[in-house]
């Protein structure tokens, strides 16, 4: 840390697709860092880079300040912290970046709290490509002092912002993934429905992009559509999830949802045929209800 105080020792719990980039660029801004994933071999990744790694969830934690989990949904960041909560330091601080519901965060807050144990929840967009890159946006849900106290962990991830108190992380992702989700779907629609109209829908994304239509989804995953390329990525049973999780939030606040209830039933259209598939397969969804219609006739390329 700054101002002559030493820097937090930090554990790094879930060495996945995204743990694994994020947990590098912590060590490489000069952090130390224990590694934890239940499978080791993942985490063994990292020893070359400086890590150590850990045997045991809770041994990773003994010694650190700072604690991050980036694990697949609220059950398994429940199940871990359930795991290392004796093993905490008091003083420590748990930072889940993990995509969680705003309750499910609030209520880790809650019981961390009855051991002196502060809690963050900060989940994260950008993908792999962001996270190796150390350009990830990063919504954090804390106390002032706590964002403080992680703020340069954090930055060494990407661009942090503190949204709100504990929970507000979660609300700000799912604010994101809507977006995300219907945006997907929209740009699905538009490559559709140009080819069958007769356009070269290639030709008609090249000429929209500039204009108010141009997104970095419209670049990144509309090209994406055009080559039929759905290895991941970001992965449709996580988009799902989170858009349960929409729906759930947005129930709780008394809010309809009309285009973001259609944009679930989407996802869940293909969620058990090809729930590791991109979420650029939203194209896949859509052209099941279009019978006869398809996007080009390059090969899917699927997981």
């Amino acid at each position: 840390m700054t101002g002559g105080h030493p820097r937090p020792a930090v554990a790094f719990l879930g060495i996945g697709l995204m743990g694994e980039p994020m947990a590098r660029r912590i060590m490489q801004a000069g952090f130390s860092l224990s590694a934890w994933n239940r499978t080791k071999a993942k985490a063994e990744k990292l020893a070359a880079d400086g890590a150590t790694v850990a045997g045991s969830a809770m041994e990773s934690v003994v010694e650190a300040d700072i604690i991050i989990t980036m694990l697949e949904a609220g059950p398994a960041v429940a199940q871990v912290l359930d795991m290392i909560e004796s093993s905490l330091k008091p003083g420590s601080l748990v930072v889940d970046m993990s995509s969680t519901k705003q309750s499910e965060a609030q209520q880790r807050s809650a019981q961390l709290a009855r051991r002196d144990v502060r809690f963050m929840d900060a989940p994260v967009s950008g993908g792999v490509v962001g996270a190796q890159a150390g350009t990830l946006a990063i919504m954090a849900g804390a106390s002032p002092d706590d964002y403080r106290f992680a703020e340069d962990v954090l930055r060494a991830m990407g661009r942090p912002t503190l949204v709100g108190p504990v929970g507000c992380g979660q609300v700000a992702k799912l604010c994101n993934q809507l977006i995300v989700g219907g945006t997907l779907s929209i740009i699905a629609e538009a490559l559709l429905l140009a080819g069958a109209a007769g356009a070269n829908p290639a030709a008609m994304r090249a000429a929209i992009r500039g204009g108010f239509a141009e997104s970095r989804i419209l670049d990144v995953h509309g090209q994406r559509m055009l080559e039929r390329n759905f290895l991941p990525g970001g992965q449709v049973k996580s988009q799902a999830k989170d858009l349960e999780n929409i729906m759930d939030m947005a129930s709780h606040a008394d809010v309809t949802l009309p285009v973001t209830s259609l944009v679930r039933e989407l996802f869940n259209g293909i969620l058990h045929e090809y729930p590791n598939a991109d979420q650029a397969a939203a194209l896949l969804a859509l052209e099941r209800r279009n019978p006869g219609k398809r996007l080009g006739d390059a090969p899917d390329q699927l997981p």
